[in-house]
């Protein structure tokens, strides 16, 4: 198909050490510019990068009509109203996780004009592993599926960071609490209906640093999930069912360059088998299949409807985490 070409709407690390690379192995997709509040700084990430074209503004790559596809790794506070900019600037958009800082404000992206593609960044939708963990599931292999378990851990305290700058959407919840949450919704596929949660905050960042939750998701299948900003890194995913347990090994950030793999038990701890999956690259995946719907190759599996459903999730495990009770997962 004629090459998509994409602008990058900022010089975030998650852009230029993850995002652009596996763009850039797409036979279908240039990426012909990236922007920056700072010339200098787009100017220096595009000659690092092979980029043709720097923008010393974000509204000015909006602007660009060269430019078809807008990838958005701003700051949580930044997702929707950029975001918005470009789509009613008639740019397609493929935005980083989350999609916004609550549901109510991931729903003003309801009024993007028609035609216009908006997605949000989970690539482990189109990571090998998780494909072969679904095949799985829909031949139920391990039978009626009840309990979906995550863990996911990393160290980080610098203050600089936006992750730990709370009223910018920092936090452990909306930067991994919300892989667990997808993780689940991707598994049962279906939504939770209330949930519980304790949390931890960091004294000086007031951003959540511990959070453990469950997930009731009806008729007996639950979420739990323990995720922490300031502890070891550690990731982990169980789904256990009537006939067997699925673990996922190094669910989230597979590395690229060796195969991915997960582990099948049956019904004792004694018995099961790895199962390999070749070497890939989720975000190049993920770039192509976008990349595909904007061609209308094929539809696009998870827009702003999905995206409003995750957030209105994590709405109310922050809810539950301050009231210390069950909280209702609020539909919007």
């Amino acid at each position: 198909m004629t090459k998509v070409k994409w602008g990058i709407l900022s010089t975030a690390k998650i852009a230029t050490d993850k995002v652009i690379p596996a763009l850039q192995k797409c036979p279908d997709i240039e990426v012909a510019a990236i922007a920056s509040r700072s010339p200098a700084r787009a100017k220096k990430a595009a000659a690092a990068l092979g980029i043709g074209r720097a923008h010393g503004s974000y509204e000015a790559l909006i602007a660009d009509p060269d430019i078809e596809v807008i990838y958005n790794p701003l700051p949580n506070h930044l997702h929707v109203p950029l975001t918005l900019a470009a789509a009613r600037a008639g740019k397609h958009v493929l935005c980083e996780k989350p999609m916004a800082m609550t549901a109510a404000e991931a729903s003003v992206l309801r009024k993007a004009p028609r035609g216009v593609l908006i997605a949000e960044a989970f690539m482990i939708r189109h990571a090998p592993q998780w494909l072969g963990v679904k095949r799985l599931l829909k031949a139920r292999t391990i039978g009626e599926v009840k309990i979906v378990q995550v863990h996911f851990s990393y160290f980080n305290r610098d203050p600089r960071d936006v992750r730990n700058q709370a009223k910018i959407g920092g936090g452990g919840l909306l930067d991994i609490g919300c892989y667990a949450m997808t993780a689940a919704r991707f598994v049962f596929g279906a939504e939770p209906e209330r949930v519980a949660a304790m949390m931890e905050r960091d004294p000086a960042f007031k951003t959540d640093r511990v959070l453990s939750a469950l997930a009731d998701f009806g008729k007996g299948r639950h979420l739990s999930f323990a995720i922490s900003t300031q502890l070891a890194q550690s990731q982990r995913v169980a789904i256990i069912g009537s006939k067997g347990r699925i673990d996922v090994e190094v669910p989230f950030n597979p590395p690229v360059d060796r195969p991915t793999r997960i582990f099948i038990q049956g019904m004792t701890l004694n018995e099961g088998e790895w199962r390999s999956f070749p070497p890939s690259d989720q975000y190049q995946l993920q770039g192509e299949a976008f990349s595909r719907a904007v061609r209308k190759e094929e539809k696009l599996s998870f827009g702003v409807d999905n995206a409003i459903a995750n957030m209105a999730a994590l709405d109310a495990v922050a809810r539950a985490g301050r009231s210390g009770k069950w909280e209702k997962v609020k539909r919007v």
